[in-house]
């Protein structure tokens, strides 16, 4: 889970990772043999039983430097990566961090140009709100509406949804699943875990090699008790068929993120 790639001053957030560190980052990734891709991709190799050398690239809120600073790195290693926009705010900035830096977002000619270039777009709501606790008509605009800009103007199938902050209930989850979203990103494991509400695993610009070796073993052991948290008694599974993107339901039989053992001390 990445925001924004950039240089900076101050960045109070811990949201922005400095494109020299980014790219080490990105290194340290191919590597281990492994290829950044976005979300999509990877549940459908996973779906398949591929995902063991792919790991998921998100980019929260559609800064314009994604353009500028990462598309390039993600290209030069034959990666790509899902950037989930705020469709109400595109080529504004981030008017809900009032206390922050000042970022500008991606205009729609950026988003269209970055769909063309193969990156996966997807909903980061309308709003930049908190869907926790919205109403309806409130969790429709979010999703529907914000679903519906986006595949205006990409000309594409916008199949891919984040929550702002992370936050998600069960009313979240089930307005993105009726807004005909594939699959969604929250933060954290949860009881909500599923193709609806992937969990990520934060990465900002102190993460070195050993630092994202602990981040990757700490998210995949999070995984597996979670997945054993799901058997029942008698060791077989609970099924949820409503779930296309996890095979056999809802809750990963397996790590979402596969440990490599590493080729040397690489530093990212």
């Amino acid at each position: 889970m990445y925001h924004s790639v950039d240089a900076y001053e101050e960045d109070p957030a811990l949201l922005t990772v400095r494109p020299e560190r980014f790219a080490r980052q990105m290194e340290w990734l191919h590597r281990r043999g492994l290829r950044g891709v976005g979300v999509a991709e990877l549940l459908r190799a996973r779906a398949q039983g591929k995902a063991g050398s792919l790991v998921g690239l998100t980019f929260d809120d559609g800064y314009q430097d994604f353009a500028r600073h990462v598309l390039p790195i993600l290209d030069a290693r034959g990666f790509s990566a899902t950037v989930y926009v705020v469709a109400g705010l595109i080529g504004g900035h981030n008017a809900w961090d009032a206390d922050l830096p000042r970022k500008e977002l991606i205009t729609g000619e950026e988003v269209k140009s970055l769909a063309d270039a193969g990156v996966e777009i997807g909903s980061h709501s309308l709003n930049h709100v908190r869907m926790t606790g919205l109403g309806a008509a409130e969790l429709a605009d979010e999703t529907v509406r914000s679903r519906e800009i986006l595949e205006e103007i990409t000309g594409r199938p916008v199949n891919s949804f984040c929550y702002p902050y992370g936050a998600v209930d069960a009313a979240a989850v089930s307005a993105v699943r009726a807004a005909g979203y594939h699959h969604a990103c929250a933060i954290d494991h949860s009881a909500l875990t599923s193709c609806w509400a992937l969990p990520r695993c934060y990465v900002g610009d102190r993460d070195g090699g050993w630092r994202l070796r602990a981040k990757q073993a700490r998210h995949v052991a999070r995984d597996l008790r979670l997945a054993k948290l799901s058997h029942r008694d008698d060791g077989t599974r609970q099924p949820d068929t409503d779930d296309p993107a996890l095979p056999g339901g809802g809750l990963p039989d397996e790590p979402l993120f596969t440990p490599r053992s590493p080729t040397g001390r690489s530093s990212a």
